[in-house]
């Protein structure tokens, strides 16, 4: 098993588990009516760093794609470092329909090739966390007459130890000199801990190239929250299977291990299943039941 772990093509395994993910999928829709009264389809783009699979400076590093409804797989490639995300975000996205579909990314792809590659040859939409690596842009958006905006959407939150508050405001804006920026973003999260009791308090500045007509601002906060959501499967492969503690690092193994990992999250959300740690233990007390979640009878 170990020498076909640490010999086996991952992107051709990745590959595999995406198609038959696929054939299993439950997506949301994938159209931008104008109305903006049904929400697109959305792709979380974001990058992991599995920190048990070498000395720092020969960490593999993976690029993944994740559907926000479904939270499923629909891509993933290994990088040479975070810093080569950029080179790989394109080639990622290529063999998706991307029709009417919006991309959240962070401030890393906050690019405008990309922005263009999306919106001109994809017919798709974005919207991009926007930080001083695009420091012109940044300081337009920071200096837009925000206190004379009203917050259009908020949302109140507890859990995991602490209670946030989520604000956000939204104008149009469309001599950003961003390729297709229709709207920017202003999101304001006040974070207070249970434990503590102190507060900390976030400001994002983000961009989109969604016109008003196409998203409201739930909407918009909708998507820049279910951005989370590959973190949240990030957060899974961490904690419930130590992927950062995994000290395997022969061949191809720990680029292939986040496959099979992937793949059985996705199996047991598919199955109904919220808790991962919880569905892995009851299956773990019958070795039956993960074949019948597998369709092999």
């Amino acid at each position: 098993m170990r020498r076909v772990l640490a010999g086996v093509d991952g992107d051709a395994l990745d590959e595999a588990v995406v198609a038959w993910l696929g054939s299993h999928a439950v997506t949301g829709p994938a159209t931008m009516t104008g109305s903006g009264s049904t929400p697109a389809r959305a792709v979380a783009v974001d990058g992991k760093t599995l920190r048990g699979g070498g000395p720092a400076g020969a960490q593999v590093h993976l690029l993944a794609a994740i559907d926000h409804t479904s939270r499923q797989l629909l891509g993933q490639r290994q990088v040479d470092g975070k810093s080569n995300e950029l080179s790989a975000f394109q080639p990622l996205l290529a063999g998706l329909d991307l029709a009417g579909t919006v991309i959240t990314a962070d401030a890393l792809h906050t690019h405008r090739e990309h922005a263009h590659w999306l919106v001109t040859d994809r017919q798709a939409a974005y919207i991009y966390v926007v930080k001083r690596n695009q420091p012109t842009l940044y300081r337009q958006l920071k200096a837009l007459p925000w206190a004379k905006i009203p917050v259009q959407a908020e949302t109140h939150d507890r859990g995991h130890g602490r209670y946030e508050i989520r604000r956000l405001q939204v104008v149009s804006c469309d001599r950003l000199g961003f390729p297709h920026a229709a709207q920017a973003l202003r999101l304001s999260r006040k974070v207070r801990y249970q434990r503590t009791g102190r507060w900390r308090t976030v400001t994002v500045y983000a961009v989109t190239s969604l016109t008003a007509a196409q998203a409201n601002p739930d909407q918009l906060a909708g998507y820049i929250r279910g951005h989370w959501s590959i973190e949240v499967l990030h957060h899974i492969r961490d904690v419930t299977y130590g992927e950062d503690a995994s000290q395997v690092r022969t061949g191809n193994a720990p680029r292939t291990m986040a496959s099979p990992r992937n793949l059985a999250i996705a199996v047991l959300r598919h199955a109904g299943h919220t808790n991962i740690a919880k569905a892995l233990r009851r299956n773990a007390r019958d070795f039956l039941r993960p074949l019948a979640l597998l369709g092999i009878t």
